[in-house]
Order: structure tokens, then C-alpha cells, then sequence
């Protein structure tokens, strides 16, 4: 049994976590819960889950809570309230699937109270990999992938050293305008929010599925891989596989490729983390290869989608930098949905914003957060 902390119970990857705790009451016992500001639902899960503590972005929404309950689960409140679910007594894991930054400081919390954390956040080690890497070694707990590209790699890499890995190779949909054809550079200034949010293969969030259409999700995943797995960038690729059955590769120094492959479902990764080192026996996920017929690969294409080389660049300088990508994007992506930006516009806010940025290497917390804030309002700008 394993008890488990919940940082962002109502977005895509919460609800997916705690259908995987539903299937494995004797495994996995929630014991707090986190959410932005959906309250109605975090009341619906808190009475299913019945955790010790739950906690809400919004205080006012906290105190709603906390009346209703009474005598029920403690009712905490804002960046507290996260730092204080993160460290939980009681707490074994930790899984932080909020999205943005908020995340960064509860994960070095639960690190540092001796927690295990699965990290389905990107920008957590995108931000600031070099520290969470480096606090999880010192406390000796876990830095678990929950994305799907990351558990791939984690599962075929299964304690191989380093020194026998040639690549890691992620594989990539495509998102809903890799046909070339159908959709040439020239138009990508007609695409609409609407459009953008069609995703072929996954069912997500609206952040994270405008990163899949720009391939800024991709670029954001090379940087975490880099720190996951203590791997230069140089050895980190990408391929287009638009059926996303193959959820990433990892090609060794002697020519042989291991692959995990599965039909799409994000509970297959949240199981494989919550439940590492074990598999646990699970009915959720059905792969019928002879139905799936054909499995295709391509070269991605950087002109059409620069984020991979913004990506690449941000991660091989290092420093600042990759908290400064992650935050223009972030930006960018809100700029697009509210109608301020068109779709190239995302990519070039981005470039300009790298480009007018001083890097500091080797920074401290502070100093990525301090990043992090001037790239929002440089990107603001537009």
C-alpha cells in the first residue's frame, strides 16, 4: 500500500491518477488531494476518496470547503496549502500534475521531506532539473516519469547504465497538422484555437494540447529526458509516430532498439509510477496489434515546427534558458487561446524572447524564478 498525495486532482492526468487508485484500492490510498480552483469537483472526490487534507487555489472557495465539511478532511489553501500537502506526514508518493509553475516548489518540498514524486509537470524539470536531480540523489527518493514518453524510456531502460545508451529516441504524434499537404507552412496563419485543440491520439488539456499541435510539448519533453535519465542533449531525439502506440524507444551503443509500446492511455504510465518497482495486473489497457495494422515513423519537420530547435538550443546552453522558453510558451499559448497571437506567433514570441535573454548558468532557485517572471513580461509584450 502506498499512500498518495494528489497535487491537481481535477485536470486530465488527476482524474486519469485517481481512476488507476479506484482500480487498486489495496495498492494506492489517497491521502490528499490538491486542485486549482474546481471546488465542485474536488468536493466530489473528497468524498469518494475521503482523504486526511484536500486544498484549493481559491482561499474564499477553502473556506466554502471547510464549512461544509466541519469535522471532515483539513482544508488548506493556496501555495501553503501545496507546500503543506507536499510534505504530508503521512505521505509516501507525491504526484504533481499542475500545470505551470506552481508545481516547482511542492516537488522540492516532498523531495526534501523524503518523499518519492512522480512528475507529470513539465515544466518542473524543464525549469529547474539540475536542482530537483540533484535534491532527489542527496535525500534518496525518487524522481518518477508520468508521461507516457518518459515512463517509456524509464521502462526500457530498466537500470542499463548510461554509457550503454547511443539515443533516446521520443516519439511524437505529429499533433492535428503534421500532413504537410493538407496543411503547408503558408497556412498555418489560419489556424484556429478550435483547430489547434483537435489532438489525433490524446485527450488533454487545453495547454498541453496546443503544445502538441506547436511540438513545444515535444521540445519541453527532450529538455526533461535530458535530466531524467542524466543524458546529454545530443543523445536526446525525436521521431514522428502519428498512431502513438510506440511511446518511445531507447536505441543502445550496439545497434539494438528497445520499445514500449501500448494503445493509448495515460493510466498505464500513472500505474507503472505509483506502483514502481512492481506491475500490478490491470484490465484498463488492450492493445490488438492485428487491428492496429501498421505502425509508420517520420523526420520531423523543424521549419514547419521550430520548437524542437528552440528546445534543443534552450537545453544545450542550459542555465536560465530553458525556464525562459517554458514561460514565453506559456504566455504565447494564452496569447493564441485569448486571440492576441496567430499560430506562427507562439513560436516567434519564443524566439524573441530567447534571443533578448542574458542566460545565467548554474542559477539558483531565485534566480530560475527570476527568469521566469522577466520572460512572462517580455513575452507579454509582443
Amino acid at each position: 500500500m502506498k499512500n498518495l498525495v494528489l497535487l491537481g486532482s481535477t485536470g486530465s492526468i488527476g482524474t486519469s491518477t485517481l481512476k488507476v487508485a479506484d482500480d487498486l484500492p489495496d495498492r494506492i490510498r489517497i491521502v490528499g488531494l490538491a486542485a486549482g480552483n474546481n471546488a465542485s469537483l474536488l468536493l466530489e472526490q473528497t468524498r469518494r476518496f475521503e482523504p486526511e487534507a484536500i486544498s484549493l487555489n481559491d482561499p474564499a472557495g477553502a473556506e466554502e470547503l471547510r464549512k461544509l465539511f466541519g469535522v471532515g478532511p483539513r482544508v488548506l489553501a493556496g501555495a501553503e496549502g501545496l507546500l503543506e500537502l507536499a510534505t504530508l506526514p503521512s505521505a509516501d508518493i507525491v504526484l504533481i500534475a499542475i500545470v505551470g509553475t506552481a508545481g516547482l516548489r511542492p516537488a522540492l518540498a516532498a523531495i526534501r521531506a523524503g518523499k518519492d514524486i512522480a512528475v507529470a509537470s513539465k515544466e518542473i524539470l524543464v525549469m529547474a532539473g539540475e536542482i530537483v536531480m540533484r535534491e532527489a540523489q542527496k535525500h534518496g527518493v525518487r524522481v518518477l516519469a508520468v508521461d507516457s514518453e518518459h515512463s517509456a524510456i524509464f521502462q526500457c531502460l530498466d537500470g542499463k547504465p548510461v554509457a550503454s545508451v547511443r539515443r533516446l529516441w521520443l516519439t511524437a504524434s505529429g499533433g492535428p497538422f503534421r500532413d504537410a499537404a493538407e496543411w503547408p507552412q503558408e497556412r498555418f496563419g489560419e489556424i484556429t484555437v478550435e483547430r489547434a485543440l483537435k489532438h489525433p491520439s490524446w485527450v488533454m488539456g487545453r495547454k498541453i494540447t496546443i503544445d502538441s499541435a506547436t511540438l513545444f510539448n515535444k521540445g519541453l519533453e527532450m529538455i526533461e529526458a535530458r535530466w531524467l535519465f542524466g543524458i546529454g542533449m545530443d543523445r536526446v531525439e525525436v521521431v514522428v509516430h502519428p498512431q502513438s502506440v510506440v511511446h518511445s524507444m531507447v536505441e543502445f551503443v550496439d545497434g539494438s532498439v528497445l520499445a514500449q509500446l501500448s494503445t493509448p492511455d495515460m493510466c498505464l504510465p500513472i500505474q507503472y509510477a505509483l506502483t514502481y518497482p512492481d506491475r500490478v495486473p490491470s484490465e484498463r489497457v488492450q492493445t490488438d496489434f492485428a487491428k492496429l495494422g501498421a505502425l509508420t515513423f517520420e523526420t520531423p519537420d523543424v521549419e514547419r515546427f521550430p520548437a524542437l530547435r528552440l528546445a534543443r538550443r534552450a537545453g544545450e546552453v542550459g542555465g536560465t534558458l530553458p525556464a525562459v522558453l517554458n514561460a514565453a510558451n506559456e504566455v504565447a499559448v494564452e496569447a493564441f487561446c485569448e486571440g492576441k497571437l496567430s499560430f506562427p506567433q507562439i513560436s516567434e514570441t519564443v524566439a524573441r524572447v530567447m534571443d533578448a535573454h542574458p542566460v545565467t548558468a548554474d542559477p539558483s532557485l531565485d534566480e530560475i524564478l527570476a527568469a521566469d517572471a522577466w520572460a512572462r513580461a517580455e513575452a507579454g509584450r509582443g
